[in-house]
């Protein structure tokens, strides 16, 4: 059984203090291929489309396309702020592997 992502209050937080609802807009994560673990998330900004699943919290939207959903099945969308720097991170219980900086996986 597939189960969607889950989103923290952090993300929502986060998203809350950008101003994505405000200016109509939700984070889109989404599941491409390539980098260098051979799949990518795609984190960004964006319209909701007609076909996505949309997650809501906080007055705010986390927005995840019907193809990349099985990839993000059961994952965890989060918000971390490091001395290295502050980005949305996603904690994949599907990914075998996965590259240094996170930002790529292999399953």
């Amino acid at each position: 059984m597939q189960l969607p992502p889950t989103v923290t209050s952090r993300a929502f937080e986060r998203l809350a203090e950008i101003g994505a609802a405000d200016q109509g807009q939700a984070l889109r994560v989404a599941v491409e291929g390539g980098g260098c673990s051979g799949f990518q998330y795609e984190i960004a900004l964006d319209q909701p489309k007609e076909d996505d699943l949309i997650l809501e919290g906080a007055g705010q939207k986390v927005v995840v396309d019907a193809i990349s959903l099985p990839f993000l099945s059961n994952a965890t969308i989060d918000f971390s702020e490091e001395l290295i720097g502050a980005r949305f991170v996603i904690e994949n219980p599907n990914a075998t592997s996965s590259c240094g900086c996170g930002t790529s996986f292999s399953m």
